[in-house]
């Protein structure tokens, strides 16, 4: 992997983390100010505030995260695009398991000093490939 390549990898492995740790102030701090993020499959979300609040919500579950295929990340100037299917597994409030998984795109910017910020997040990609 190019330097670029392993930065933006690190980008999304760093707001997973910070997932993880219910650190929703950082996760925000992944996405550029107008980012858009699909939580539904189909209903894409572009304001910061209702972001916030679903991944606020959603780290009440004490979710964690796997990607178990790997990762590829493909650089083209400032723009890059990160692909990876992903696992999930958590609990509900009556303490009862709960999976989910998918294929996550996420576009990202490389900003003004360096580091690199989403601007399109879609973990629900892979929904696309399913067959009727």
């Amino acid at each position: 992997m190019t330097q670029d390549q392993q930065d933006v990898l690190q980008a999304i492995l760093d707001m997973t983390s910070s997932f993880q740790r219910k650190d929703i102030a950082r996760v925000m701090a992944s996405y550029e100010g107008q980012a858009t993020v699909v939580f539904e499959p189909d209903a894409p979300i572009a304001d910061a505030a209702t972001i916030e609040q679903m991944f606020t919500g959603m780290s009440a579950l004490d979710p964690t995260f796997d990607y178990p295929a790997g990762h590829e990340v493909i650089v083209n100037g400032d723009i890059a695009i990160h692909l990876s299917p992903w696992v999930m597994s958590a609990q509900d409030a009556d303490g009862q398991p709960i999976s989910g998984g998918g294929l996550s795109v996420a576009v990202l910017r490389r900003q003004a000093d360096g580091s690199w910020k989403m601007v399109i997040d879609n973990p629900h990609s892979g929904r696309l490939l399913a067959s009727d």
